[in-house]
């Protein structure tokens, strides 16, 4: 299977669902000021990779979840696959 950013983007909206997480990471525009919608997760692109990174503060600081920096489309699906399949069995589990 060839792994898209629409897969990737799914799945990250799935986090932000199960997590309760907000959906978006910045709120729409209001008269000038916008802070960051702290807690959400959202892919970062560069170096030709791609990464789950969560927002840390109403600045936009940022942190990678996985610390691994960008990798592969594919890779990183692996990746979020297995978080959802943990905090889906935290979840069941552990509530």
């Amino acid at each position: 299977m060839r792994v898209t950013m629409k897969h990737l983007e799914y799945l990250v909206a799935r986090i932000n669902r199960i997590t309760g997480s907000p959906d978006k990471p910045y709120p729409p525009v209001s008269e000038g000021h916008r802070p960051a919608n702290v807690g959400n997760y959202h892919l970062d692109c560069s170096y030709g990779g791609v990464a789950l990174v969560r927002m840390h503060n109403e600045a936009g600081g940022i942190e990678n979840v996985f610390g691994c920096g960008h990798v592969t489309k594919a890779d990183l699906h692996n990746r979020l696959a297995t978080f959802i399949a943990g905090i889906e069995w935290r979840t069941n589990n552990h509530g």
